[in-house]
């Protein structure tokens, strides 16, 4: 039998670490941009809702702090359906009530951007000559 101690680690358990961690903050950003992206959706989907009920019933502007206040009662442990948001998500409908969301990757972005703040996510809308608005969001520098 040898003196020499018997390593309990294989030689290659570093690079299978890293290779893990790197997996898994992979997913998580994945996950996230995906989050990223439903909200994006429910945030336009709101805002035409809202839009909606004001053109085909008459609601007027009074609406929204009234839904900000129920949303807030209703849903306490939600954030992000304050008044202001909820009147900015009426006007992201409305700059953009035809959009269409489609899978973009950022490198195609070419022409006519422009930048929407929504609770910390940063939405660029473009409109690309004669193809449909597409929307793009990125979280931390990378893009869904």
């Amino acid at each position: 039998m040898s003196d020499q101690p018997v390593s309990l680690t294989p030689t290659d358990y570093a690079a299978l670490l890293g290779d893990i961690k790197q997996r898994v903050r992979h997913a998580q950003t994945r996950a996230m941009l995906a989050v990223n992206a439903e909200l994006i959706r429910l945030y336009w989907d709101i805002g035409a809702l809202i839009h909606t009920r004001q053109q085909q019933e008459g609601w007027g502007a009074a609406v929204i702090p009234r839904l900000a206040r129920d949303l807030h009662n209703e849903l306490p442990e939600e954030k992000g359906f304050s008044e202001r948001n909820i009147k900015r998500m009426l006007a992201f409908y409305r700059e953009y009530a035809d959009l269409e969301f489609v899978p973009q990757p950022v490198a195609q972005i070419k022409t006519g951007q422009l930048i929407w703040a929504i609770e910390g996510t940063q939405m660029t809308a473009t409109q690309p000559p004669n193809n449909p608005i597409q929307v793009t969001s990125t979280c931390d520098g990378m893009a869904i």
